[in-house]
């Protein structure tokens, strides 16, 4: 037997409105010495463009030396360096300490030095730039005391 239908002009109710706050973007944690962090996050990178991301999704942060992509184009000026971000079509390379980077879906972090602040700000900076996915190459004992410190 069916069940009879609502009556005529009757309103349905709303869905439910979920006040939980939206996911961030998916973490990962790629362990690596400060001396080879950089190797891993050139790593992960050939690794995302192998699976098919696109090289303009992806940004690489570090929060020691430049990675020597960065250095390398900034030789050739600021203005030619950050011509290329704004492109957007290539990997891009950055000092975590840069405000002028914007984010990316994809965001891959080397922890190959700097201090404890320096590391301690530059991951939940990196966390609001990643859009989807959060990679940090580094090791794994100092990430874990700043990620569990409320990154």
């Amino acid at each position: 037997m069916a069940r009879p239908g609502p009556p005529a002009g009757a309103v349905k109710p709303a869905p439910p409105v979920s006040s939980a706050k939206p996911a961030g973007p998916q973490l990962q944690l790629i362990p690596a010495s400060p001396e080879g962090a950089l190797d891993a996050a050139d790593e992960a990178v050939d690794l995302l463009l192998d699976s098919g991301r696109a090289p303009g999704e992806i940004l690489v942060l570090t929060t020691g030396e430049q990675h020597p992509w960065a250095a390398h184009e900034l030789s050739f000026g600021e203005a030619s360096y950050w011509a290329q971000q704004d492109a957007g079509d290539d990997v891009f390379y950055a000092a975590t300490a840069a405000r002028r980077v914007t984010a990316r879906p994809v965001v891959v972090v080397a922890v190959n030095g700097g201090g404890d602040d320096t590391v301690a700000g530059a991951l939940p900076e990196a966390m609001r730039r990643a859009g989807t996915l959060l990679i940090v190459c580094g090791d794994s004992e100092r990430i874990n005391t700043f990620m569990t410190a409320g990154v």
